[in-house]
């Protein structure tokens, strides 16, 4: 089953790492060419995304070495890497959505507002909160715990109260504020196309394009499919590791960490592959990649 396991995150992690690498250099090349700063946002979403994928290298490294008894501060430090990349990329995803509301809600000032000095800051904001959550075990021995385990995991090491505290204060809060998004984006994208038909009905439009309605229709698409593959990846792990912390009993922990953290662990690799597949650029960008590749093969 070890074998079996270690396999399974051994495909998943090398498929991560190279999805991400490859948007990553499409999104740089991409940058380079339009020096738009929203960019970074996805462009440090591939960054974390990859990490979740080093990470996970570690894990596979486990599998294959059972029987193994490591000690306990090295789980806690081998999760803690684990949790702080899926942290930064949760908050990455929050903060495409975040620019992507920017842009529709105000299109005019966007550019004016969104600066290199602010992306940055930000940027390094998110990395700090996802290096305290993943190391607020290390720095605070009453969030560890003793088990009898054998593998590293996020039950042998972490206690239910720092695990709830993550789920409760983390992970539902940054769900609904996706929702949020989505749900203003929407009106507000609802309200550009009532004022363009009014605008053709009153024979003023002079068969001009709705470009700004169709790049708000694309940035919420894009964030819908981020939306979906978030909460259909993580919702299942999140809720069964609640129900797990506050009733040991009633639902099997290896259940979690086989299956349903393995679903998570597809977010990093499905949110490249949607950036690939739906966004033009990113996708223009591959091709171009790929034919130069081919070239120097050739």
């Amino acid at each position: 089953a070890s074998s079996v396991l270690g396999a399974i995150l051994a495909v998943l992690a090398s498929l991560i790492i190279t999805a991400n690498v490859l948007v990553a250099i499409a999104l740089l090349r991409l940058i380079q060419k339009s020096g738009s700063k929203g960019l970074y946002f996805v462009l440090n979403l591939a960054v974390a995304d990859a990490m979740v994928g080093f990470t996970v290298v570690g894990l596979v490294v486990d599998e294959f070495s059972q029987p193994f008894y490591p000690p306990q501060i090295f789980c806690v430090l081998r999760m803690a890497f684990v949790t702080s990349s899926s942290a930064a990329s949760i908050l990455s995803l929050i903060l495409v959505a975040c620019d992507r509301h920017l842009a529709i809600r105000k299109p005019f000032h966007y550019f004016q507002l969104v600066t290199g000095l602010r992306v940055g800051v930000r940027l390094v904001g998110l990395w700090l909160v996802a290096a305290i959550i993943g190391f607020l075990p290390v720095l605070t021995p009453g969030f560890q715990r003793i088990s009898s385990y054998e593998k590293c995991s996020f039950f042998r090491v972490f206690h239910p109260t720092y695990m709830l505290t993550i789920f409760c204060v983390g992970f539902f809060p940054g769900l609904f504020l996706f929702i949020y998004l989505y749900c203003d984006m929407l009106k507000i994208a609802s309200v550009h196309v009532q004022h363009i038909r009014e605008v053709e009905h009153a024979g003023l439009a002079g068969g001009c394009p709705p470009s700004c309605t169709t790049s708000d229709m694309k940035a919420m698409r894009t964030v819908a499919m981020l939306i979906g593959c978030f909460t259909l990846s993580w919702l299942p792990f999140f809720i069964a590791s609640i129900v797990q912390t506050v009733c040991p009993a009633c639902f099997p922990y290896k259940v979690i960490e086989n299956y349903l953290w393995l679903l998570g662990l597809c977010n990093s690799l499905l949110n490249p592959l949607l950036y690939s597949c739906w966004q033009k650029d990113v996708r223009q960008q591959l091709c171009q990649l790929a034919e130069g590749v081919k070239r120097r093969v050739l």
